[in-house]
């Protein structure tokens, strides 16, 4: 088995190397998976790609700006059967993939999302922040009728192969909850874990009145099923395997 860790990153240079570090690939191989580390780079002006490439990742560019855009890239790479992801600043427990991984075979899930808000200290998430992904989080149980408590959480593990099924349009932050949604509504087994989020490491990039808006509009257009603009449809062309 191999395991790819997808981490999109933006001028991430104070966080990046110690996100990498923290990745324990000598017990992921022991429980006999080969892993490959790859950081999308999306447009960064500062040494984020050099030292990712140091710290032993292999660096994909996206020019194209997003969260999605960023995403899109690292999967396309990707040639893992299953696939982990997290931020490049340290907030997401790296650390913690065999204990998600064991998890996951266990209840034989094919995706899997985790929980930042069951567990949250205090002071890692300013008031906006915690009442936006509160806000969000209820407004998507409402709609979908999904049953997990963290729709915004950056950290899955998930199978590659349901990529192909599922229709992911989003280029920006939207992608993390249109991702989770999908595999839920495509009827693939799913679950969610609690994990330690922990404080950012450099500087936030999160705009909690725009990005939110945007969530919460295609949360509606998902709803309703309209259609949107693919840019990018390698999710049902490229990854057949």
């Amino acid at each position: 088995m191999k395991l790819s860790v997808v981490i999109p990153a933006l001028n991430e240079e104070s966080g990046i190397k110690a996100t990498i570090e923290q990745i324990p690939i000598r017990a992921l191989e022991a429980m006999g998976f080969s892993v490959e580390i790859i950081v999308s780079d999306n447009g960064s002006t500062d040494k984020t790609a050099e030292i990712s490439r140091k710290a032993g990742a292999t660096v994909v560019h996206q020019p194209l700006q997003g969260y999605g855009n960023a995403y899109r890239a690292g999967f396309e790479y990707a040639s893992g059967d299953i696939i982990a992801t997290g931020d490049a600043d340290m907030t997401y427990p790296f650390d913690m993939l065999p204990e998600l991984l064991k998890e996951m075979k266990k209840n034989e899930y094919d995706f899997v999302s985790t929980d930042r808000l069951g567990t949250l200290d205090s002071g890692v998430m300013t008031f906006f922040h915690v009442f936006g992904n509160w806000m969000l989080s209820t407004a998507t149980r409402i709609l979908f009728n999904w049953p997990f408590s963290d729709s915004q959480s950056g950290m899955w593990i998930f199978k590659r192969t349901i990529l192909k099924h599922l229709d992911l349009y989003s280029e920006g932050m939207p992608f993390s909850q249109e991702l989770k949604i999908e595999a839920y509504r495509k009827g693939f087994k799913c679950g969610e874990f609690p994990i330690e989020y922990r404080a950012r490491i450099g500087e936030v990039k999160l705009n909690t009145i725009r990005d939110g808006m945007g969530n919460i509009t295609q949360l509606i257009k998902m709803k309703f099923n309209q259609k949107q603009k693919r840019k990018n449809s390698f999710f049902s062309e490229t990854i057949q395997n």
